[in-house]
């Protein structure tokens, strides 16, 4: 689907069908003044209850929170993306005094300092203080605030994993600091910049020579992306930047793609469990959360298993299956095609007499499980 079309449907649904909008106004000792921000919560965060979710600030919250609330929520319903909490901070009229920076070093001054500690030491400290935050943070910004996103990466540790860059307007020397910062980091850092065909000139160059820099880092704890649109302006551009940006950074949270399932799922040298296993071991690792192996997913390495024969692969998914499936029939089927497979029909033949009275899942029923136990009775004569 296009990404142009993708924003225009989150637009033709309201938002808060979907998730909670809140509007708050946050005290900060650091600015000497309130700060208004809206903030997106999940669908369902109040029922799940021990689920924790990544954040998601965006900066100009006034026109640029809608439009990424909206995307999080489209990607996370189809589970191309984790739910989060989406942060906006409004800076109307503010903007340009809080992203100022010095004449001489070019970096944050005054109120663009004052601006940098607010984020890093009361706003986020009170989203971890009251919601389920995870430990993993991406900031958005369009011109002016996408190159102030930026002075956090160049901390030692920096606070945020993910950057979207929507047509930064860069600071001086700004182009060399990022490219050495990802050069530099020790750990997962995933980094978006975008321009477009008509985007303000003298942006869009020095957009395109910092492209031309980090397609050069060699670091293999970068994941960079970079999107020229064309026939989009310095604005319009924003609307096809944000659905590719979560793409990018979420591409192994997606589900198993036809393109894995036949490149990596279908080669008999690779254990399709293992490779399930590792995927959602890896989505833990990259954003803190725990995501439940979905069935789609197990339907793509069952498929792959019967595809290849290669019967002994069943053993270790049954045992996830029952796992990330209790009481359901999923597990119970995979483990008789393993016995049924491997030699053992009797054995095979009462563990799908067993899936009677457990829960439906996937294409399987109790008419479906009983069927499988008659042929093996029939065909043995059991």
């Amino acid at each position: 689907m296009k990404p142009l079309l993708i924003v225009l449907m989150a637009f033709l649904m309201p938002i808060s069908h979907f998730a909670q909008i809140k509007y708050e106004s946050l005290p900060s000792q650091k600015l000497g003044e309130t700060r208004q921000i809206k903030i997106q919560l999940p669908r369902n965060y109040e029922k799940n209850t021990e689920k924790r979710y990544p954040v998601m600030v965006v900066l100009d919250g006034d026109y640029l929170f809608e439009p990424v609330a909206g995307m999080v929520d489209y990607y996370s319903y189809w589970e191309d993306a984790p739910e989060m909490i989406v942060v906006g901070i409004n800076q109307d009229g503010l903007r340009t005094e809080d992203t100022q920076y010095s004449e001489t070093n070019f970096l944050p001054v005054d109120k663009g300092a004052k601006f940098f500690e607010f984020i890093g030491m009361e706003l986020l400290a009170q989203l971890d203080q009251k919601y389920r935050t995870a430990n993993f943070r991406i900031i958005v910004g369009h011109d002016f605030t996408a190159n102030f996103i930026n002075y956090y990466l160049m901390k030692s540790n920096p606070i945020f994993q993910g950057y979207i860059n929507l047509s930064p307007d860069l600071a001086p020397e700004m182009a060399d600091r990022i490219s050495q910062s990802l050069n530099k980091a020790e750990t997962g850092k995933w980094y978006y910049l975008a321009t477009s065909s008509e985007d303000i000139p003298a942006l869009k160059d020095e957009i395109k020579e910092l492209d031309n820099l980090l397609k050069n880092v060699d670091n293999k704890q970068i994941n960079y992306k970079f999107d020229n649109f064309e026939g989009a302006s310095h604005y319009s551009l924003v609307g096809k930047a944000i659905p590719s940006a979560i793409e990018s950074m979420f591409e192994i949270y997606r589900p198993i793609s036809r393109k894995d399932y036949n490149e990596i799922l279908l080669q008999t040298s690779v254990s399709p469990s293992e490779y399930l296993e590792e995927k959602y071991n890896t989505i833990t690792e990259l954003y803190g959360i725990q995501k439940q192996i979905s069935v789609n997913d197990f339907m793509a390495v069952y498929n792959a298993i019967e595809k290849t024969r290669n019967w002994e692969e069943y053993k270790d998914l049954y045992k996830m299956a029952h796992e990330h499936y209790p009481g359901t029939m999923l597990g119970t089927f995979f483990e008789a095609r393993y016995e049924e497979e491997t030699g053992n029909p009797k054995k095979a033949m009462r563990i799908y007499q067993n899936a009677y009275g457990q829960e439906n899942i996937a294409f399987l029923d109790a008419d479906f499980m009983l069927e499988k136990a008659e042929a093996i009775k029939k065909d043995f004569g059991y």
